[in-house]
């Protein structure tokens, strides 16, 4: 690792207090003079991530780890005997996690950590081994592998930025060179995925003279995902919110700041097949959500929409098989199935009139 990378006091290098946000210019390796990361495999240099490893978290020992997690040395110093005994070609050991480990403050560290185990154990790549993704919610997965996110596009390909101004810049910002020089770098294929994309999209419209159409794709300011949308609201900028499959008091990791965002909006439409946190967000519960009923002014309009099981649909699971299913029972009446709201989306937007654009 670079000599400026360093951990102290809590916090890594390049710690802006004032911004509260990180300069990683310094969580790097040291290159070679072909542009490869050094690497010593006796594992005895000091800046070896091995060795910088050891020290981070050496001092979490089972004392400590008792002390900050109540969890009992014993069970603890068991816990880590069972991991260490599949470090062996006759055994493995997987990690399944859903919404217990994501939905923390730390929840990225959780599934980071999850993967390091692994790794120094031996389990990746082995049958039965790994680390696994259970889904919270009925065919979220697809959210991803289908490029529903705001800045993705199908196959885990990222939309282009209005400062990737053409193909070239666009391909070298997604683009990772290899790190190592025997290193197998599947996404260095990442130019033939975005081409074989593009080909989907526009068909024989799309020749290498006219850079396969890339200036027709949109090109995004700034990352409008779910975080970004609900600070809008907070200050003001976004005075009307479509809530479709998706509860944000329940999911997101501070309820007050939602429900106090949710508060400052003109309306919500909420789209679900149950009553949720969200569409009840202005109903006071006590502890649970004490709020004051009469200081909310927003609007909420509850459409009761289908569930999986009663329409037709594609489900894409956690081993990002893409599935199609037929409806095991019909709606009940008056209930909004995706194709319904589909249309009354198009419908409003055709009546809309150019938005004005916000910056946020």
């Amino acid at each position: 690792m670079r000599d400026d990378f360093a951990f102290e006091d809590g916090l890594f290098s390049g710690y802006d207090a004032e911004k509260r946000q990180y300069d990683k210019s310094s969580w790097n390796y040291q290159f070679d003079e072909n542009g490869y990361a050094k690497r010593d495999e006796t594992l005895t240099h000091p800046r070896c991530v091995w060795n910088l490893l050891k020290a981070h978290v050496s001092r979490y020992t089972p004392d400590v780890v008792e002390n900050i997690c109540g969890t009992p040395k014993a069970d603890f110093l068991k816990v880590c005997e069972v991991l260490a005994s599949t470090s062996a070609p006759d055994r493995t050991t997987t990690f399944l996690y859903a919404l217990g480990w994501t939905q923390h403050t730390v929840g990225a560290q959780n599934i980071r950590t999850m993967a390091m185990i692994q790794l120094l154990l031996g389990n990746m790549g082995m049958a039965g081994g790994g680390v696994n993704a259970l889904r919270g919610h009925s065919n979220i997965q697809g959210l991803t592998d289908l490029g529903l996110l705001s800045t993705s596009l199908p196959g885990y390909l990222t939309l282009p930025s209005e400062k990737q101004v053409d193909l070239q810049s666009y391909l070298e910002a997604n683009t990772p060179k290899a790190t190592l020089a025997d290193q197998v770098n599947y996404w260095s294929n990442y130019p033939k995925f975005f081409v074989s994309l593009m080909k989907s999209f526009y068909g024989d419209a799309a020749q290498k003279e006219n850079n396969w159409g890339y200036d027709w794709l949109p090109k995004w300011d700034q990352t409008y995902d779910v975080i970004k949308y609900f600070n809008m609201m907070d200050e003001g900028k976004v005075t009307g919110y479509f809530c479709q499959g998706f509860n944000p008091v329940a999911s997101f990791p501070d309820k007050n700041k939602v429900v106090s965002c949710l508060s400052k909006l003109k309306y919500m439409v909420v789209i679900d097949p149950l009553v949720t946190e969200t569409s009840t967000f202005w109903q006071n519960h006590g502890e649970s959500n004490d709020v004051d009923p009469a200081s909310i002014q927003t609007e909420v309009f509850r459409l009761p929409s289908t569930c999986f099981a009663e329409e037709d649909g594609s489900i894409a699971n956690s081993g990002r098989w893409l599935q199609w299913h037929w409806k095991g029972q019909d709606a009940p009446a008056k209930r909004v199935t995706t194709a319904k709201f589909w249309r009354v989306s198009t419908i409003i937007c055709a009546s809309c009139t150019r938005p004005k654009v916000v910056k946020a």
